[in-house]
């Protein structure tokens, strides 16, 4: 017989958020059929050598992870938080010397049928393990000792991760700055990181010398702005024209190599930014360290882009953000998934081809459509209306999260809250926007519709552990 408190916590459990799960389970596991089965013949879901019925395994063991999460004391997520995301680095590490590569990835513990992914754990364990330190007494981010933890507790699954290969897992981990935002993290930091891409893919795009004119010409908005000296960066503009202008005509006189021109160029900027100190120390101008801070770590960014292009990033991952960019257009080779992923969804119109069938699902022209590619699947058959369907459904869920986590009494439970609701927008957005080519493909899943064990027992775990310590807000077991 439940005792009286069991009758509490489960009168508590927001059971919206339960409901939106099922459906999203099983919406997932209708769409993971329709790719892998024959809308003419009658199979067996039960035939576990088939993709759908192996996703029946996954989904009954992750009810089973659930109703377990449910039942266990919440205070254990707590104390054992630090335990569960060492556990889950061993795993990182043992999966490089015992792992089986899939993929290029060398991030799979593969026995029998079956298979294991820690990099999906490890995204429930770095979610705990930072609300446990964040939560801890005396702790504060804006400190040095706070970011050495937090970012240490970050950047350790990312480095075994990405030591794996597996770039699209490790990306993840980077959301978190979504939660460092609403425990203080000040909004300059979420514009330095949105800046910080756009100029990376502006320094693809476009030559060096127009990047350094657009980061010269933003560096001179911001001093006008910040300082209402209007005039002098006019004056300062037309100084600086005159002085490009006649730089350009010279090295085209002179015939400089590249190695000149670039020494040159370091030499004259050496010299105007050391001027332009001189100026502002005699002027008492405010605000101009920060502003040289932004123009030269600008511009060492952009000019650092070629070397990590070429040298961090594998050949298929160039590819995959040439073709995304534009760069250069290959559908018969980098480009092809994305390409029939859009014809695909295209092909669905308002209303979709109706359910098993979508075509291009049924002669296999979409690869990994079962998994990474799954949303081109709900696209074809359900059309414009199933596709806003199960994107108003993540929504809603999201904003569930968000409401759970900020009536929370205490700052674990919150911070983890928006741990899980950063790491669901993350793989949402970044699914849907990578098969409709608004991403690179980085490989990810979409929470509770691919297939997958992995995925499927770690987004089950952070979702009902959230569920949990909301239940049990108003007083403990």
């Amino acid at each position: 017989m439940p005792t009286r408190r069991q009758d509490i916590w489960v009168s508590k459990i927001d059971w919206s958020i339960v409901f939106i799960y099922l459906v999203l389970v099983v919406f997932g596991w209708m769409s993971i059929y329709s790719t892998t089965s024959d809308s003419n013949v009658i199979e067996n879901i039960f035939d576990f050598s088939k993709v759908h019925s192996m996703q029946l395994i996954w989904i009954a063991t992750a009810f089973a992870l659930a109703f377990c999460v449910l039942l266990i004391n919440s205070r254990f997520y707590s104390v054992f938080s630090y335990f569960i995301y060492f556990a889950i680095i061993l795993l990182l590490i043992l999966v490089l010397f015992l792992g089986k590569e899939v993929n290029g990835s060398r991030s799979w513990f593969v026995i029998g049928s079956m298979r294991l992914q820690p990099a999906e754990l490890a995204k429930l364990a770095t979610s705990l393990a930072l609300a446990k330190a964040m939560s801890s007494y005396g702790f504060r981010l804006k400190t040095l000792e706070g970011w050495t933890m937090t970012l240490g507790l970050i950047m350790l699954p990312v480095t075994l991760i990405l030591l794996q290969k597996d770039w699209g897992s490790a990306v993840v981990f980077f959301i978190f700055i979504l939660m460092f935002y609403r425990e203080g993290l000040t909004g300059w930091a979420l514009v330095a990181a949105f800046f910080t891409i756009a100029l990376f893919i502006i320094s693809l795009l476009l030559e060096p010398v127009v990047v350094f004119l657009i980061l010269f010409t933003l560096s001179l908005l911001l001093f006008a702005f910040i300082n209402r000296c209007f005039l002098h960066a006019f004056i300062a503009a037309v100084i600086f024209t005159i002085l490009f202008l006649a730089y350009s005509y010279l090295s085209v006189l002179l015939t400089l190599s590249h190695s000149q021109e670039f020494i040159v160029s370091v030499s004259i900027l050496g010299v105007l930014i050391i001027l332009v100190l001189l100026y502002a120390a005699r002027t008492k101008i405010r605000n101009i360290y920060f502003i040289l801070l932004f123009f030269i770590s600008s511009l060492m960014i952009s000019y650092s882009v070629d070397y990590i292009y070429d040298n961090l990033l594998k050949p298929h991952h160039r590819n995959r953000i040439e073709d995304m960019l534009g760069i250069k257009v290959d559908i018969k080779g980098a480009g092809y998934n994305v390409h029939q992923a859009k014809v695909a969804i295209g092909s669905g119109g308002f209303t979709g081809k109706g359910y098993l069938q979508g075509t291009q699902t049924k002669f296999n022209f979409v690869p990994e459509q079962s998994t990474d590619f799954i949303f081109c699947t709900v696209g074809e058959e359900r059309g414009f209306v199933g596709s806003f369907f199960l994107i108003a459904l993540y929504v809603i869920l999201l904003i569930r999260i968000i409401m759970i986590a900020e009536r929370q009494k205490h700052s674990f439970a919150r911070i983890y809250g928006y741990c899980v609701a950063s790491i669901f927008f993350f793989h949402f957005f970044i699914n849907i926007a990578m098969t409709i080519g608004l991403a690179p493909v980085i490989g990810i899943p979409l929470p509770f519709i691919s297939y997958g064990g992995s995925s499927l027992w770690s987004f089950t775990m952070l979702l009902f552990i959230l569920v949990k310590l909301d239940a049990v807000r108003l007083g403990e077991r």
